[in-house]
């Protein structure tokens, strides 16, 4: 039951005069008749909070204290009554704040960032029957509510990133400025982007004169390849991303790695969603475009409609419209338009001025890694600067190894690769990650001692919470808490839902349910299961865009559910789970000790006959004499006449050393046994009264 306090004696706690108060509450539209009505616990916490505020905005202001003034300026301000604004005045002023998005922002910040009265901003929220208080997390769409209220604009900005400088980058850096005579022009390296089945590959096999699509299972390309041409003497590397949806992630890789990229776009189709995913990914990666407009051998192709969709679509305004995208019609089938695309390849690389370090160590990019059953971990590098040799160490990521070979694009066997060239190389640790920088270093301990630096500078790995694995942070912690974020759709379906969760009630363990609120789960939430290591339990509700991004960085699990029942019944999994173990003894054999040898160099060996049961090599013993336990331990050695065994059954002979024992005597009984984790389960109250 709510709390309750009557008016006397919360005026008496606010230091004012039950009038006073009674005023007060008329203003709030509370319902107070006199001095004995009694309040709600809400409204007092309202209250509370607001004296509170106010307290504190006073000490606050009387800390600031102006400089003194010489006395003729007092003066003048004596006869100088200036007006004062009314609060509404200072609120309602239109202005922009900053929020780091996915940041969690109080009522207190947010009042502090906006200079408005933290008294003003709970009134105005109860009155409208919202009960905040000074440290309320805000949600993004009350913050934003809030916000529209006092004519406030909030631009949500993506938290900054702090980039490690690392040595090896900062090296290459020096050595552009130290050494501009060594940096020189390198072939381009392209890729070919677009939606599925517009002809990419068909494309990148027509320039290399292959039937690499005719391979392909459905003609879609099902990893990422690199390739290298010659065209007019000049030399091109082409990068062939996949096309199907399932690897976007790959696509953006690609992207990330590339000079050009070359944008298939179908005459007979025009702009498709791929299309707008793959130009996207080549604007975030910063790197000029070349549409070609693939198919115009078909009769239904229309290359001006396609333009068009591109402008449309895309916002690309073709270069002969006036704009600045090269825009070349070609036909992959029968080669139309393929030397004025590679051409414009050359053209556009060329007032790029794409450039590599051509001297010394080498750096370049994981395009893709895979484990050969073979050649152990290998992976397609394109070399961006210096040149890569054999026998070279190296890093990459969080690997290392050593150049043990080097393949070209057509799996010959090369000494070394120089810029822009694409290989395939052994010789890694471990796989590395594609899109990681691989670095050339002087020797094997320099190495090792960059990869141990990096990964003391690295933060630990999250520990991810979960359901079916909480018993490892149980024992590993010594928590006997199991923390819970409950989210539900309304709130009679949240009441109904810690209900049951509490009427769980095991007494060996505590279910914190350290917070509780209705609508879809959100960022705000993970963050705060990520601080309490908690997992989040919805019902019937959904979840916000990038929370599930968020959560799966910090390591926050999330659980939906429909039924009641299925989420209780996985919280008592877990909590079955987190219960520590018990170790019994099950007895599996007796034997008797008939004679006992003494081997040289060995010790004494027991022979024995089972008389029931087994016994096992792993198995544990005790040797009892005259009915009393005088050891127990484990076997050291099983034997059935001179040769080692696993295990014996009854009525087998055998031959026994035991660790740490050798005083056996003829007639001695031994008790074979395993020991066995029994996992408990918890006591529910609820069983108890069953």
């Amino acid at each position: 039951m709510d709390k309750k306090i009557r008016v006397h004696e919360l005026a008496r706690r606010l230091n004012m005069t039950s009038k006073e108060l009674l005023a007060e509450l008329e203003d709030l539209g509370v319902d107070a008749k006199n001095h004995m009505s009694t309040l709600d616990e809400s409204v007092v916490n309202m209250l509370v909070e607001i004296y509170n505020s106010e307290d504190d905005e006073s000490e606050t202001v009387a800390k600031q204290k102006k400089p003194s003034k010489p006395k003729e300026h007092i003066e003048e301000e004596i006869f100088e009554e200036k007006p004062k604004k009314t609060e509404d005045e200072i609120v309602h002023v239109e202005k922009t704040i900053e929020i780091e998005e996915g940041k969690s922002i109080t009522l207190r910040d947010f009042c502090d960032m906006t200079m408005i009265p933290p008294t003003k901003v709970i009134k105005d929220l109860f009155m409208e029957g919202k009960v905040l208080t000074i440290n309320t997390i805000l949600e993004k769409s009350l913050l934003e509510e809030i916000a529209n209220k006092y004519s406030i604009h909030i631009e949500f900005k993506s938290p900054k990133k702090s980039e490690v400088l690392d040595p090896l980058k900062e090296e290459f850096d020096r050595l552009y400025q130290e050494h501009p005579d060594k940096y020189l022009p390198r072939p381009p390296i392209v890729t070919i982007m677009g939606h599925v089945d517009h002809g990419k590959t068909t494309l990148l096999d027509r320039i290399r004169k292959t039937h690499l699509a005719e391979k392909e299972a459905g003609g879609i390309t099902q990893s990422i390849g690199a390739y290298k041409a010659m065209i007019n003497g000049k030399s091109i590397t082409f990068i062939d991303t996949p096309g199907h949806e399932a690897f976007t992630e790959m696509r953006a890789r690609g992207a990330q790695a590339t000079d050009i990229v070359v944008l298939v776009v179908a005459a007979d189709d025009g702009v498709m969603p791929q299309t707008v995913e793959a130009y996207d990914h080549a604007k975030n990666a910063g790197v000029p475009v070349i549409v070609a407009i693939n198919k115009i051998d078909k009769p239904n192709a229309n290359i001006e409609l396609t333009k068009q969709d591109l402008v449309n679509k895309l916002n690309i305004i073709p270069d002969d419209w006036g704009g600045d995208v090269p825009v070349v019609p070609i036909s992959a089938k029968t080669g139309k338009g393929i030397d004025e695309l590679l051409e414009m390849i050359l053209l556009v690389a060329e007032l790029k001025e794409i450039k590599g370090y051509w001297y010394g160590r080498a750096r370049g990019v994981i395009i893709e890694s895979k484990l050969d059953k073979f050649k152990g971990p290998v992976a397609t590098v394109i070399v961006k600067d210096g040149i890569l040799k054999l026998g070279d160490y190296f890093v990459a990521g969080n690997t290392y190894g050593k150049v043990r070979s080097i393949f070209d694009d057509t799996g010959k066997s090369v000494k070394e690769a120089k810029p822009s060239d694409p290989v395939v190389i052994m010789g890694f640790e471990e796989l590395p990650e594609s899109g990681s920088i691989l670095y050339v270093m002087p020797s094997q301990k320099e190495v090792r001692d960059y990869i141990e630096t990096r990964k003391a500078e690295q933060p630990q790995s999250v520990k991810r919470v979960r359901l079916e694995n909480i018993h490892e942070l149980s024992e590993t912690e010594g928590r006997k808490v199991l923390n819970i974020i409950v989210k539900a759709d309304t709130f009679g379906a949240l009441e109904a839902l810690k209900n049951a969760i509490e009427k769980i009630e095991p007494e060996e363990i505590k279910i914190d349910i350290v917070h509780a609120g209705i609508g879809n789960i959100n960022i705000n939430d993970v963050l705060l299961a990520s601080a309490d290591q908690a997992v989040i339990l919805g019902f019937r509700v959904g979840i916000e865009p990038k929370t599930e991004l968020k959560a799966d960085q910090l390591g926050v699990q999330i659980k939906t559910y429909e039924i009641i029942f299925d989420l209780t019944e996985d919280i008592k999994a877990a909590l079955a789970g987190m219960m520590e173990p018990e170790f019994v003894e099950e007895v599996i054999g007796h034997a008797k000790i008939l004679q006992v040898f003494n081997i040289s160099k060995v010790g004494n060996i027991a022979g024995f006959q089972l008389y029931d049961g087994r016994t096992e090599k792993n198995a544990n013993v005790k040797i009892l004499r005259n009915k009393n336990v005088i050891f127990d331990g484990r076997i050291e050695a099983l034997k059935h006449f001179k040769d080692d065994v696993d295990s014996l059954e009854a009525p087998q002979e055998g031959g026994l050393k035991v660790e740490n024992f050798e005083d056996f005597k003829p007639n001695d009984e031994i008790e074979f046994y395993v020991k066995k984790e029994i996992r408990k389960s918890p006591t529910y109250k609820e069983d108890k009264k069953a």
